[in-house]
């Protein structure tokens, strides 16, 4: 098979991304094995997009049977579905009002960005700062959730809970590296 980045950097940057994927979907799949489907059904329809992700990006990176268009519309759709459903629709209760008022607002503007994203005819022209802050903006959310569950007392959901908050920074990471190698190679 051919892969599409020559250099060792993109590579690795893909690499590392579905390699930290893969582990924390593991992580949450035994997550919902160990917790029971009662109380983890809502992780396993986020894994789904999440591996619905990694798989396109496995295809991505071997070129095979997919366009760099549609990479960027089914990810940047899978990857807003996962804000929309965990960070708004059925966001998780968190202690502190200033922290859950925030990462509704990071989520709604996450989303936004995203939309907008995708919609451009001509999305090769979003520059690499607008990628780069998609990533951002997922890790700040991420780190907003973190501090929460932190500052909570623990049980057994808080490791599981804190593995899926940074599954999507992590792919996020990985599909951004993807479009900034490829508005980097058709410059």
């Amino acid at each position: 098979m051919k892969v599409r980045f020559k250099e060792k950097s993109k590579i690795f940057d893909v690499g590392i991304t579905v390699v930290a994927a893969v582990f924390s979907v593991g992580t949450m799949l035994y997550g919902v094995l160990q917790l029971g489907l009662r109380e983890t059904w809502p992780e396993l329809v986020l894994n789904l997009f999440y591996i619905a992700c990694l798989v396109m990006m496995w295809m991505y990176f071997f070129k095979y049977k997919i366009t760099t268009l549609q990479f960027n519309y089914w990810c940047s759709l899978c990857a807003g579905a996962t804000v929309l459903l965990r960070d708004v629709l059925f966001a998780p209760p968190l202690s502190f009002y200033a922290i859950r008022l925030a990462s509704l607002s990071f989520s709604v503007l996450l989303l936004l960005m995203l939309t907008f994203f995708y919609a451009r005819k001509e999305w090769k022209t979003y520059s690499k700062r607008n990628l780069w802050m998609i990533c951002i903006i997922d890790m700040v959310i991420a780190t907003l959730y973190t501090i929460d569950i932190q500052l909570e007392p623990a049980n057994e959901y808080t490791a599981y809970l804190l593995t899926e908050i940074w599954i999507r920074p992590t792919i996020t990471y990985g599909l951004v590296a993807c479009f900034v190698s490829e508005t980097e190679e058709n410059e």
